[in-house]
């Protein structure tokens, strides 16, 4: 008997909404089913290096009336007896759909963000300010109804949610919104085991050796708070403290702004590989996760804290979203947007080091029984025997 297949469908893999695909193919590989990982990409390179053993499938993203012929062009490489849609968005969840009008095949839809949260919330309204610039958003070159997530059809998209024949979620905020069944952002424990590194080679090879280490495994963007840790860095003004940020923004210049008000507290490295990303975490002494408080934040389940947790890293956070009851006491909390209280993080962590380990250890023993692969494949193989 052949394995079961799964699409997983991602709506632009130069978007984050890869690297949420690429976790739920390995927890999907761990129940023994075939993966297949297709979508369109809409930027110059893939926002996230694939896993080993993920074969990923990509469409040149464009805007309509070219996107028509990409569509039918994804349309066929989706081969999986299920598909599953990450985001709600026509480039992921619209084409599902089509998909399963065409062939019946069932579709689970994935949410890890609420995408309208980018543009406002239930506050966003299109109001064109006349027939005039209707038409000029509708038919000119660079007119923004060309766009195929643009918020107008994302919200649409929203409204048909109940469409799919089950929904995963990962915060409390969207299942609140949207229901569907909890599948929080997991971590590879047995690959993010500390056992398995050394702290002081792993500085030596990043080129960290030297500094006490705060890291940011991941793109900052505004929302994330990356700029209340520097401030906070600045307060402190202790010469032997960098933020590490692995992987960079590719959205924008946010990196290049951080680096040229900040840039003597700042560290930068690469993006890595999945199978990389223990070895570089562990030369961290401090994994931080200063979201800031907004609908974007509330929405989300960082995957820096499982990075932390897993590696049973001390990890600094903010009180914002699930993050409190993701680390179950097991971590310092500051409040979002408070560089005075993160300093005073930063400077607790380091006075009682032994504290901090011991939190480190209670972290990951929590992540390896809520937040681990294993958990999630738990969850999913439940969702996927009831469909």
């Amino acid at each position: 008997m052949s394995k079961l297949k799964f699409s997983l469908v991602v709506s632009d893999l130069s978007g984050g909404g890869a690297i949420r695909a690429f976790l739920l193919g390995q927890v999907l590989r761990k129940l023994n089913y075939e993966v297949q990982v297709v979508g369109f990409q809409f930027g110059r390179e893939l926002y996230a290096i694939p896993p080993r053993g993920i074969p990923v499938d990509s469409i040149p993203g464009k805007n309509y009336p070219d996107f028509l012929g990409s569509a039918r062009e994804l349309l066929q490489k989706i081969e999986g007896d299920i598909i599953y849609a990450v985001k709600p968005k026509p480039t992921s969840f619209g084409i599902s759909l089509l998909k399963k009008l065409r062939t019946r095949r069932p579709v689970i839809l994935d949410m890890d963000d609420w995408e309208m949260s980018w543009y406002g919330g239930d506050e966003w309204r299109y109001r064109p300010g006349s027939p005039k610039e209707f038409y000029r958003h509708l038919f000119k070159k660079q007119g923004q109804l060309r766009d195929p997530n643009h918020p107008l059809y994302i919200r649409w998209m929203e409204s048909w949610v109940s469409r799919a024949d089950a929904i995963t979620i990962d915060t409390q905020f969207l299942q609140d919104r949207f229901g569907g069944v909890y599948l929080p952002n997991g971590k590879d424990t047995d690959l993010f085991d500390p056992q398995r590194y050394d702290q002081k080679a792993s500085k030596e090879r990043y080129g960290l050796e030297g500094y006490r280490i705060l890291m940011f495994p991941g793109a900052p963007r505004p929302h994330k708070g990356v700029e209340d840790v520097l401030s906070a860095l600045e307060r402190l003004n202790e010469g032997d403290l960098r933020l590490a940020i692995v992987g960079g923004s590719p959205y924008d210049d946010y990196d290049d702004r951080l680096i040229e008000q900040w840039g003597r507290w700042i560290i930068k490295l690469p993006r890595y590989p999945v199978e990389v990303m223990p070895e570089v975490v562990a030369a961290a002494d401090v994994v931080v996760v200063p979201q800031r408080d907004t609908l974007t934040s509330k929405a989300q389940f960082p995957l820096k804290l499982t990075d932390g947790m897993a590696m049973a890293k001390p990890v600094l956070a903010t009180k914002v979203g699930d993050i409190p009851e993701i680390l179950g006491g097991t971590g310092y909390l500051a409040d979002p947007g408070s560089p005075e209280q993160i300093a005073e993080g930063i400077a607790s962590i380091f006075q009682n080091l032994e504290l901090a380990r011991e939190l480190g250890i209670k972290g990951r023993e929590r992540c390896v029984r809520h937040y681990s692969v294993r958990a999630m494949a738990a969850t999913l193989s439940d969702l996927i025997s009831r469909l």
